[in-house]
C-alpha cells in the first residue's frame, strides 16, 4: 500500500499549532458524558504580552506553564478520501487504491503545565 503525503499550504506557509501538556486528568462533568466533545470549551488560555509564561484557567483552578520547543517537529495530517475502486487513476492506472494524506499544520512547540493548580477563591 502506498501512502502519499501532500502539502497544499506550500512548505513554509503551513499553519503552526501547539500542544498543551497537562500533568493529571481533566474530568468531564457527569451531565456532559455521552455527548460529543466537539467545540467543548475546557478553559481559557492567556499569555502576558511580553513573557513566555502561559496561564490556563479551568473552572476554579489556574495553572501556570511555559512554552517549550520540541526536539523533533510533528506534522498534523488529514486523510483525504481515496478514489473509488472502479474510478481510473490518471497518474497510475494499474495501481491499487491509495491512501492520501494532506498536511494540515506543523507542531513545533508545546505549552507545558507541570505545577499543581492554584485554587481561585472569589470573595
Amino acid at each position: 500500500m502506498q501512502i502519499q503525503v501532500k502539502c497544499s499550504c506550500g512548505g513554509e506557509k503551513c499553519p503552526e499549532w501547539a500542544i498543551i501538556e497537562l500533568q493529571g486528568v481533566v474530568e468531564v462533568q457527569p451531565w456532559y458524558e455521552g455527548r460529543p466533545l466537539h467545540n467543548l470549551q475546557i478553559g481559557t488560555l492567556c499569555r502576558p504580552s511580553s513573557q513566555e509564561n502561559y496561564t490556563l484557567t479551568i473552572g476554579y483552578h489556574e495553572l501556570t506553564g511555559s512554552k517549550v520547543t520540541l526536539k523533533k517537529p510533528l506534522v498534523v495530517l488529514q486523510k483525504v478520501k481515496p478514489t473509488p475502486p472502479g474510478t481510473p487513476n490518471t497518474s497510475n492506472p494499474s495501481s491499487s487504491p491509495q491512501v492520501e494524506l494532506d498536511v494540515v499544520g506543523i507542531i513545533r512547540h508545546k505549552i507545558l503545565f507541570k505545577t499543581r493548580p492554584k485554587a481561585l477563591i472569589s470573595s
